[in-house]
């Protein structure tokens, strides 16, 4: 295949949110529901839509679902049909299988069952929102995984006027710098001398464990 096949299982507003995104960017994407209605809003949309019971594991293999890269198991109110769902998933062959869950029990059985990875869209995106009303001096923050960030960061006011190499970020926060945003160009500079003493309206690009670096934002005076 020259590139990744997805199947949705479940199509209510996350489902097919995440097929007409995927099938957006070009991927190829099957999607699956046992409501005619939603099946036909995303049908002109996603590679292929089609009406059927995901629970029955003969239909999904008459669709040849063990030929796709990642499913995304996307019924998070109803525990039975998702478990199938996943459990016809696992059992199939589909390598990378994600569920979406309504609560943390619901998250910890599909976990046990084999779903690579358990998602809870609104607790999950309620944590984004809150997170980004707290910011003070992050301007970017893009998630490499669950736990590292890449983030652009205006200087805390205690940074200012101190090296690089005397705060030693790596040793006492875990932040390692990528570059600094210059003043005139905007332009991103990869290279730092570590002597450089910091300004008051540095922007500096680093790595680091997302909950460390956003923690110590929110508890820094501007």
């Amino acid at each position: 295949m020259s590139h990744r096949q997805y199947v949705v299982l479940g199509l209510g507003v996350f489902g097919s949110t995440v097929a007409k995104t995927l099938s957006e960017f070009g991927c190829e994407v099957l999607a699956i529901d046992k409501n005619p209605e939603c099946v036909q809003r995303v049908a002109d949309v996603v590679t292929k839509a089609v009406i059927g019971d995901i629970t029955n594991q003969q239909f999904l293999l008459d669709l040849d679902i063990q030929e796709f890269d990642v499913g995304i198991v996307a019924i998070g109110n109803h525990l039975e049909e998702s478990l199938l769902g996943v459990l016809n998933l696992k059992e199939i062959g589909v390598p990378y299988i994600i569920a979406k869950a309504k609560n943390k029990r619901f998250k910890v059985v599909l976990e046990k069952i084999g779903a690579d990875r358990v998602v809870r869209p609104e607790k999950e995106m309620g944590q984004k929102i809150a997170r980004s009303l707290l910011r003070k001096n992050i301007t970017d923050l893009i998630e490499i995984d669950e736990n590292y960030s890449v983030v652009e960061m205006k200087v805390p006011q205690a940074w200012v006027g101190n090296s690089l190499i005397r705060l030693d970020l790596r040793k006492n926060y875990g932040i390692n710098i990528l570059g600094k945003r210059n003043h005139d160009t905007h332009k991103l500079e990869l290279t730092i001398d570590p002597e450089y003493l910091i300004q008051m309206d540095d922007h500096f690009l680093m790595i680091a464990e997302t909950e460390k670096i956003e923690k110590m934002d929110y508890l820094v005076e501007k």
